[in-house]
This record gives C-alpha cells, sequence and structure tokens, in this order.
C-alpha cells in the first residue's frame, strides 16, 4: 500500500502514524517545508503543496501512489485537487491508484432539531463551507465513477484529541459552558478517524460511512466532565444567546442532530473512544491530553 495524504494536518497526521505503523510506505502534503519536520517524525514523507501546482517530485510520488487520501477542505473555487486533475482525470497523474477516501463532514447534513440521521438522510447544509463540503462529495462520487475507483466518504464529527480537548480549552482558560436549550453535538476522537481509514482502506471498501461517537450530548457537559477529572471548579453557565461569539462559532449552534454511526459498525469496526467520558479519561490518565497536536 502506497498512500498520499493530501493535507496532513491534524487528522492527516494521525492516519498517517497508523498506517506508516502498519507497514504502508505514506506521504503527505504540507504547506512549508518546515511543517514537513512534524511529518517525518511520525513515518509521513513529506511534499509541500501550495493549493495551486503540483511540483515535480510530488506528481513523482502521484504516479506510485495506491491509496488516496484527500483532507484538504474545499473553497469557493471547488476541491483544489480535482481542479489541478482537469480533464485528464486523476489517473493522468496517479496511473496506479486502487482506493480514494475523501474526508467530509456531518455539517452537511445541516439542522434536523436534534432528531437521529444516517448516510440516508437528506443533506441540507446550513453554513456556506457545508455547501461547499456536498458540492466537493459530489464531484468526488463523478471522478471515482468516471475512472471505476472505490470512493469511501467519511463524514466526521467535532474532531478532538491528544492536544486538542477540552483539557487544554480549561488551562488556557478558554474553556466556556454555553447553554442552548436541547442542543447536542457528536464528538470524533483522532484515532478512531484513522483507525476507521485503515479499516476501509485495506479492503478498499466503499461508500458513505459517518465515522462519530456513540453519544451526542449537550456541549457543556463534556467541560463539566473535563473540569471533574482536573479537580477544577467548571466555569459558569453562559446562555448561548447573550454569549459574544464569532459568527462561525455561532454557525455552529445553528445545526442540532444526532448522528449515527451503526453504518460502519455493522462492518465490523468498532470505536475505542465510542462517548466522551471514557475519551476524556483516557486522555488525562495517559498524559497525552497536553502533547503537541
Amino acid at each position: 500500500m502506497r498512500v498520499m495524504i493530501f493535507g496532513a494536518g491534524y487528522s492527516g497526521k494521525a492516519i498517517g502514524r497508523l498506517l506508516s505503523g502498519q507497514g504502508a510506505s505514506v506521504a503527505g502534503t504540507t504547506r512549508s517545508a518546515e511543517k514537513g519536520k512534524t511529518l517525518e517524525a511520525v513515518g509521513i514523507r513529506p511534499f509541500v503543496f501550495d493549493g495551486a501546482s503540483l511540483t515535480e517530485a510530488l506528481l513523482g510520488e502521484l504516479s506510485e501512489t495506491t491509496h488516496l487520501v484527500q483532507s484538504i477542505a474545499p473553497g469557493s473555487e471547488g476541491d483544489p485537487l480535482i481542479r489541478l486533475c482537469g480533464q485528464a482525470g486523476i489517473r493522468a497523474i496517479m496511473p496506479k491508484l486502487e482506493w480514494i477516501v475523501y474526508l467530509s463532514t456531518v455539517g452537511v447534513y445541516g439542522d434536523h432539531n436534534g432528531a437521529w440521521v444516517n448516510e440516508e438522510t437528506e443533506l441540507k447544509p446550513v453554513s456556506v463551507r457545508s455547501v461547499e463540503r456536498v458540492e466537493a462529495e459530489q464531484a468526488w462520487q463523478v471522478v471515482a465513477a468516471r475512472d471505476d475507483l472505490p470512493l469511501a466518504i467519511l463524514r466526521l464529527s467535532g474532531i478532538y484529541g491528544p492536544g486538542r480537548n477540552t483539557f487544554m480549552n480549561l488551562a488556557h482558560g478558554t474553556a466556556r459552558r454555553l447553554v442552548k436549550k436541547d442542543q447536542v453535538f457528536n464528538r470524533i476522537r483522532v484515532e478512531d478517524i484513522a483507525a476507521a481509514t485503515a479499516f476501509l482502506a485495506g479492503p478498499k471498501t466503499a461508500g458513505i460511512f459517518n465515522v462519530t461517537d456513540d453519544m451526542p450530548s449537550p456541549p457543556q457537559d463534556v467541560v463539566t466532565e473535563a473540569a471533574r477529572l482536573m479537580d477544577m471548579e467548571a466555569p459558569p453557565e453562559q446562555p448561548f444567546e447573550a454569549a459574544d461569539l464569532t459568527p462561525m462559532a455561532r454557525s455552529f449552534y445553528g445545526e442540532n442532530k444526532r448522528v449515527s454511526n451503526a453504518k460502519i459498525k455493522r462492518l465490523g469496526f468498532n470505536f475505542q473512544y465510542p462517548n466522551y467520558m471514557m475519551s476524556l479519561e483516557d486522555l488525562l490518565g495517559s498524559g497525552s491530553w497536553n502533547q503537541k497536536a
């Protein structure tokens, strides 16, 4: 397995670390040579990608790639990799490609007033970024169908893990307990994203899968539990309506749903961190909560 991760950031690094540890040859893109050092440290060969052009070195690596992980968010101009492939198609630059995984978001479902959603639920994206994600999902489906390639689309919920979690917010004094009536969110530990990717990559499984925990919960409950585990006083509750939030932060609260992960579990995948309570306890107990992200 020769893997290329476009956008080897927080989730991409976790995927690369796991696949490299399993014996795969893993490469990944980053914006600068300096950031490439952090990829090398976890077993990922770095290639600089500016989002606008493919270097000769990167093209050489892509000519040998068998498994593609696309983690770069689309913008107003669409998915950058599809745009660079142009009319020639993806096989023109990746002739040995056998499988694609696109990392999307549960934001594509939009607001369902707290109801359960699954992979068959109607997509009702609210924010501009979620609309762009729907368009990117559809674009990758066209690309995969054109070249008869298996495509897995992973719809991810709120990502957290070592170096990015509520403990960090409490330690930095930025944690808040915002309360909005009946609001719930799903979450996903970054290691479970990596494990789900590896699980699907081996047999080159195609399909759309929600990669999320089992416990959609009010966000203030997570802060309360983290503070309890750290033996700290939780910050006071604040009504959402009166909170000073950026437009992006406020937009997250405009989507209320419970996301089911039953489909990928029916294939035999087991989440290592199925709920935030056991996950927070693990992060604190292992000392990994404040590792560099």
